[in-house]
């Protein structure tokens, strides 16, 4: 939210000045938009959390939406992807996928 409001109105009043105000130092301001420009630097976290979303994806509609976090992080596990369940819940509620409430 803040990168985007230095992106927003860095021409008319510059990155510095807007830094200072924010107490946001410049340097954040341009790794972040040197990650933007090149994916390959983002940290490895968020390069494994997209990996991982597409694995989730796929194991929640292959069971047409009816497997919870638990499930899916059972069948991740049975197709040798290591991942912790709250990793899968994370990105579950991130990706807006329903997860099943516990056994009833």
């Amino acid at each position: 939210m803040v990168m985007s409001f230095i992106d927003a109105h860095r021409e008319e009043l510059g990155i510095e000045p807007i830094c200072r105000e924010l107490a946001v130092a410049p340097s954040s301001y341009h790794e972040h938009a040197v990650r933007l420009a090149d994916p390959g630097r983002r940290p490895a976290r968020v390069r494994r959390d997209d990996e991982l979303k597409e694995d989730i994806k796929r194991v929640h509609e292959n069971s047409f939406g009816l497997y919870g976090s638990r499930k899916v992080w059972h069948q991740l596990r049975r197709e040798g992807i290591a991942v912790a369940k709250c990793t899968v819940e994370r990105l579950m509620r991130t990706m807006g996928l329903v997860t099943c409430s516990p056994e009833m």
